[in-house]
């Protein structure tokens, strides 16, 4: 029996090979094709009593630039965050239980009053923690460390999708959803996408992953409970054996 075949859409970085890497230890055949590739703001860190992360990318931005937490209540969205601080020495002071920035308001708003708060995260992310945080009136200030651009050679896995020749795509961000629809809907539409991908599972990093591709009206059948690739690739593989 052929092994099944997976789209991993990792950033254009030592993820994508890692993704591809993990995925054959799975006893499947990846098919990578990078949606994201990072483009650095030139933004950098102000001092703050508090200090938010939420992504692997944002920490190692900051820390390349010669951040430390001098004092500041470090907080990570998320465990793969949280790791990526601890493995350049950082402490982690809070994780939400819930690995969303409204987990991170919630464990946050009795705590921030008076107090400044720095979030370091790429150009795209909700104002809600932004907004919910003032509310509980937090002095808050954004550094836009990156922004998440699409690579001029994505979009094999888009033609093999609408082809139906997947078993299994994995989205780990909203933003790679954005830039997977959209070439569809640049080639064939995203009807045909629909239509393509009506067998394969779909599986899904973290509730706004998931809601993105509902928004493009196709089914997210796998959403693991920890956020993190490997856990997505053990589901989304899991699956497929299942179906299959």
């Amino acid at each position: 029996m052929s092994k099944p075949t997976v789209a991993v859409l990792r950033p254009d970085d030592n993820r994508i090979a890692e993704a591809v890497e993990y995925l054959r230890s799975l006893e499947v055949l990846p098919v990578a094709d990078p949606m994201l590739t990072v483009r650095l703001t030139g933004a950098t860190l102000t001092t703050a009593d508090y200090c938010i992360f939420t992504s692997r990318t944002g920490v190692q931005i900051a820390i390349e630039q010669g951040w430390y937490p001098s004092g500041s209540t470090v907080c990570a969205v998320g465990q793969q965050t949280a790791s990526a601080l601890r493995d350049y020495d950082v402490p982690v002071n809070i994780v939400p239980a819930t690995f969303t920035s409204q987990g991170l308001v919630e464990e946050l708003a009795a705590k921030v009053d008076g107090a400044t708060v720095e979030i370091a995260r790429s150009a795209h992310g909700s104002e809600v923690l932004i907004q919910e945080l003032r509310s509980a009136g937090a002095y808050v200030h954004e550094s836009q460390l990156y922004c998440l651009e699409r690579p001029e050679t994505a979009g094999r896995s888009v033609s093999l999708a609408t082809d139906g020749q997947f078993d299994g795509i994995l989205f780990t961000s909203p933003k790679t959803v954005d830039h997977f629809c959209k070439i569809a809907a640049e080639q064939d539409g995203i009807s045909t996408l629909q239509e393509g991908v009506a067998e394969t599972i779909i599986g899904a990093i973290g509730t706004p992953t998931a809601r993105t591709i509902r928004d493009y009206g196709i089914t997210v059948n796998v959403i693991p409970d920890t956020v993190g690739f490997p856990q997505l690739a053990d589901s989304i593989v899991e699956k497929i054996d299942t179906r299959n």
